[in-house]
């Protein structure tokens, strides 16, 4: 049995260690395993090589992909599928793919069409459905609280408001926890438009109270009522997302100019994504890589891993694609009693 394995889209913490529960496992079956460089325009080019969990006994502590990872779009152009295709065809009796809805999309078409593929979820941005968290998401948003609350100290001393700008284009599961384990006095979130005048009222209340600072935590994908603050560029990647960024400077000069207090932004950016995984994602990914081998072994293809509760589950690679997993209404509330 020759797996193929690829990383494909934003890089996580966890992904190796997902790797190397593979390799385990792998070992343990008698399987070869093939890594796969740089996601999806590896295959498109045949690019990849064997490896041995001799060769990588400690890879589950580390951050990043030892298989590198790109944006690839297979599906792009026929020229690009017809080459994954053959690779694949010509090398391989398996492939498991390791990503988010893009990655694991494309692995899903490959999958009706005729490919044997395995899906692994991964994004720091907990979004994918029927899965309860995503390889990576409990490290970045334990990064990105320790920045909310480290923020404290600067914006107390020099008596101003801070706004830390957090990745979360579409769903704001780690501003919500990063903000909340970090003390913000307020939280923005896609899923929440918010109103610029309402959370000055939050800031001049605390300010009022003798409280002369604030903490704001805003998702990158926060979408503010007022429509003349626009945070999109024309800038799209392969898989066609608009690129986002720009919230946290474009609310901070806001808040200077209609309050009169000094505002600084904070963008957190790739700091959320790097950086070793904490204990959750190193046996987090260590267990769904020996699961995604459970799976080739019994054949279960077009399925991807989900976790359920305690549980790691298979789901159809349909059930995982194609729509978002947003936050809930009881985390919602939470924005709303822990705001001031």
């Amino acid at each position: 049995m020759k797996i193929a394995v690829l990383t494909g889209g934003g890089d996580a913490q966890g992904l190796n260690a997902v790797i190397q529960g593979i390799l385990w496992k792998a070992k343990k079956e008698g399987y070869d395993v093939y890594g796969i460089q740089r996601g999806y325009k590896g295959l498109i080019e045949a690019d990849f090589k064997p490896i041995k969990l001799e060769d990588f006994e400690e890879i589950f502590k580390v951050g990043g992909t030892i298989l590198k990872t790109s944006r690839t779009n297979p599906y792009k152009s026929k020229e690009g599928v017809k080459k994954a295709l053959t690779t694949i065809k010509n090398n391989f009796d398996a492939l498991i793919a390791i990503g988010g809805d893009d990655t694991l999309g494309a692995a899903n078409r490959l999958s009706k069409d005729g490919v044997p593929v395995i899906g692994v979820p991964k994004t720091i941005d907990n979004d994918l459905d029927n899965t309860d968290f995503t390889i990576g998401f409990q490290t970045a948003a334990a990064i990105a609280a320790e920045a909310v609350q480290n923020l404290h100290t600067t914006a107390r001393s020099h008596e101003r408001v801070v706004v830390c700008e957090i990745m979360g284009r579409h769903a704001g599961w780690i501003t919500i926890y990063a903000g909340l384990a970090g003390g913000a006095h307020v939280i923005l979130l896609p899923e929440k438009t918010f109103d610029v005048e309402s959370v000055c009222q939050v800031i001049k209340k605390r300010y009022d109270a003798g409280k002369n600072y604030a903490i704001i935590a805003c998702s990158e994908g926060a979408k503010p009522k007022q429509k003349d603050l626009v945070t999109a560029t024309a800038e799209k990647d392969e898989f066609g997302h608009i690129r986002l960024g720009g919230i946290g400077t474009i609310l901070a000069d806001e808040i200077q100019k209609r309050m009169g207090i000094t505002t600084r932004s904070v963008v957190l950016g790739h700091l959320q994504r790097c950086g070793s995984p904490n204990t959750f994602d190193r046996v987090f990914g260590l267990r769904l890589g020996v699961n995604a081998v459970k799976l080739v072994k019994e054949k279960k293809y077009g399925y991807g891993l989900s976790l359920k509760g305690l549980n790691i589950v298979p789901v159809k690679l349909d059930d995982l694609v194609d729509k978002l997993k947003l936050v809930d209404e009881e985390l919602l509330e939470l924005t709303d009693i822990f705001s001031g």
